[in-house]
């Protein structure tokens, strides 16, 4: 054990040699605009090799085979490739194709089949696709507008979220991993669901709910959000997989990666779009949480959510997002170093692999592949929208360089099965072009001097975990007013309301929804020891006198815990708990200080303030350009809180088979 925590400490002093390396040559040999220029034109080429060998190849099934020059269908059989371009498209302002493409769609894609689909995929990619679209095609300030264009997209995106909506209709809130858009969920579908998939969904059936005057999608969606953080642990940790009917959680790793990532993505982003103070609330508690018990700077490990012991010293793929949500957090300086070493792994292998041991300082048995995925790449655009620092346009190029010399081949980009020996996979995902060449895109036009919707268009925009565009228009983002805490049922004369249980199922399904006035309330079991609070119809004025989690419904409930007198696990009252203690792999003793707090960001309370406007890190055009609100966490005195939460040892559970499993992961 003594020669692991050598090896690791000696891992993050080469690591710190080769930080500083990379930060001179970037500052040395930074990239000029006129490479800038070049390097967004070449990402211009590259997404259009993967389109057009997409629309020959393989249109109109979900996603190219690159290799054999074929197509496959993976989530629904329904152009799954195109509606997730539709954007990129119009984002590089391509009018003709995306006109072709919105009118082909609004023309021959319908939902009406017999086919089982992820609720998570099939809401970030097809939903978000759609509505993203559906909001460039009808508005005039966009330049993109289509003059024959008469909502189709909404409608198709209505009609789709209606299919959907049937997962909702469980004892917590939490939805099914799948349901058939014809037949509702099977009698047989698993009740195991991931959090990242229960938590995940807010954006679109948001922006769906505020589009077409319907509250149902945002309600039932924010209920799930609810279902979820009530049944956290003391720690405001959540686990990776949980039980849609018991809300038992199935597997107690808690991390920001695998399972888990967009939740958190999410309670940060629907604050930015929507506006509404208790997803601010949740994250903050989240956040805080995050970074006092999961982050191992610069590295983030899995812990048991109740004990906080560390149980997986990884670093997977999925956790490159965090630096950019750092970044819209107003949260840099952790950012900057865990980006850079993340980008370290990168480095060495050319690709990012799924999983990379902390602990052994190599690739993860059965986790060597890398599927395309852009999260690295979208911190490195957020960080450089930040900071400006010319590290990240060289980290840019060299993902370029990678994806060009190592995943390119006939038709498209090719899975990498083995970050090793970089050997290709015949496989696609559609988020190639949603996600990973646009926000490299993004970055060097930014550099070069931007002129594209996102930096110049009339709106601030939130870009989805899939990359869509939703913009922060009035009509999605107008605050409203509500009174919503648990035990209140508020009317809205106005609020169009059905029933969203399947007219057709597989077998008989218990309805667990019970209407109150015009509004319908997922309620729980009398025997489970948590509760939920749904969201209220919208209605003038707040309810007086609560303290904000009441308000929400959000409070922790506490269950039923057993001390166990023989944990090695002390309690936090009795002292600052090191990282050594719950596991002498990751970091040495003598790396921190005696009674000091793990990370300097490890709590916070909330203090919103416009960027530019000082406190400990002034951003410079963050991700809602220069204008736009940074949060950082404050108290009043400018001191950060201390969580005095007890937690006992439980021992590690094993992943329980979700019925997310049959689909792509992210």
């Amino acid at each position: 054990m003594r020669s692991l925590m050598h090896l690791f400490s000696l891992y993050l002093l080469l690591f710190s040699a080769s930080y500083d390396s990379f930060v001179h040559r970037a500052l040395a040999d930074g990239v000029t605009p006129v490479e800038a220029q070049q390097l967004r034109d070449e990402v211009r080429g590259m997404f259009y090799h993967a389109f057009d060998g997409y629309m020959e190849h393989a249109f109109p099934k979900d996603e190219l085979r690159p290799l054999s020059c074929q197509g496959e269908d993976t989530i629904g059989n329904y152009a799954l490739t195109l509606i997730d371009s539709l954007d990129t498209l119009a984002l590089l302002g391509d009018r003709e194709r995306f006109a072709a493409s919105v009118e082909w769609i609004g023309k021959n894609l319908q939902f009406d089949i017999n086919k089982t689909v992820s609720v998570f995929e099939t809401t970030i990619r097809i939903l978000g696709g759609l509505l993203s679209a559906h909001l460039i095609a009808s508005d005039y300030a966009t330049g993109m507008r289509i003059p024959s264009y008469e909502d189709q997209l909404l409608h198709l995106a209505e009609d789709l979220a209606r299919r959907l909506l049937p997962a909702f209709d469980t004892p917590t809130g939490i939805p099914f991993g799948s349901v058939n858009l014809m037949h509702g969920v099977d009698e047989h579908e698993s009740k195991i669901t991931s959090t990242a998939g229960g938590g995940t969904l807010t954006l679109e059936f948001g922006v769906l709910s505020r589009l077409t005057n319907d509250p149902i999608y945002e309600e039932v969606t924010k209920n799930a959000v609810h279902g979820l953080w009530a049944r956290r642990s003391k720690l405001n940790l959540v686990g990776a997989h949980i039980n849609v009917f018991t809300g038992e959680w199935t597997q107690k790793d808690a991390g920001i990666g695998t399972s888990i990532d967009s939740f958190y993505e999410y309670l940060l982003k629907a604050y930015l779009l929507f506006g509404e103070e208790e997803y601010l609330y949740i994250f903050q508690e989240a956040y805080a949480a995050a970074m006092h018990y999961l982050h191992n700077d610069p590295w983030y490990v899995e812990v048991n959510m109740d004990s906080a012991a560390i149980v997986w010293p990884l670093f997977n793929s999925l956790q490159a997002f965090w630096p950019g949500l750092q970044v819209l957090a107003g949260d840099i300086d952790p950012a900057i170093r865990t980006h850079a070493a993340f980008f370290s792994v990168w480095k060495r292998y050319g690709f990012t692999p799924e999983g990379f041991n902390l602990a052994t300082l190599n690739v993860q048995q059965g986790q060597k592949s890398y599927p395309l995925r852009p999260e690295l790449m979208e911190s490195t655009y957020l960080l450089f929208k930040a900071t400006r620092d010319p590290r990240y346009l060289d980290a840019g190029r060299d993902m370029v360089a990678s994806l060009q010399y190592g995943a390119r081949c006939p038709c498209g980009y090719c899975h990498i099965s083995d970050v090793e020996f970089h050997k290709q996979e015949d496989h696609m995902e559609s988020f190639f072009l949603a996600e990973t060449v646009k926000y490299l895109w993004l970055l060097f036009d930014l550099a070069a001097g931007p002129d594209n919707l996102v930096e110049n268009g009339p709106y601030k925009y939130v870009f989805s975990t899939e990359g869509h565009l939703l913009p922060a228009t009035p009509q999605i983002s107008l605050v409203r007013e509500h009174c919503s805490y648990l035990g209140a049922y508020c009317r809205s004369g106005d609020s169009r309301r059905k029933s969203f249980t399947s007219d057709t199922s597989y077998g008989e399904q218990k309805n667990y929804t019970k209407e109150y006035g015009s509004r319908i309330h997922t309620y729980l079991p009398s025997e489970t020891s948590y509760a939920s609070a749904p969201f209220s119809g919208f209605i003038k004025g707040v309810c007086p006198g609560l303290t904000h989690g009441q308000k929400f419904g959000i409070s922790y409930l506490n269950p039923t815990y057993t001390h166990d007198n023989n944990s090695d696990y002390k309690d936090r009252d009795q002292g600052e708990h090191s990282v050594e203690e719950r596991h002498s792999i990751v970091i040495d003793a003598a790396d921190q200080d005696d009674g000091k707090e793990q990370s300097d960001n490890s709590e916070y309370n909330e203090d919103i303030r416009e960027s530019g406007d000082g406190g400990s890190q002034s951003v410079k055009d963050p991700a809602f350009q220069s204008n736009s609100a940074v949060i950082v966490f404050n108290d009043d005195d400018g001191n950060r809180l201390t969580d005095d939460s007890n937690y006992n040892h439980d021992d590690r559970e094993s992943g329980d088979e979700t019925s997310e499993n049959r689909f792509p992961q992210r």
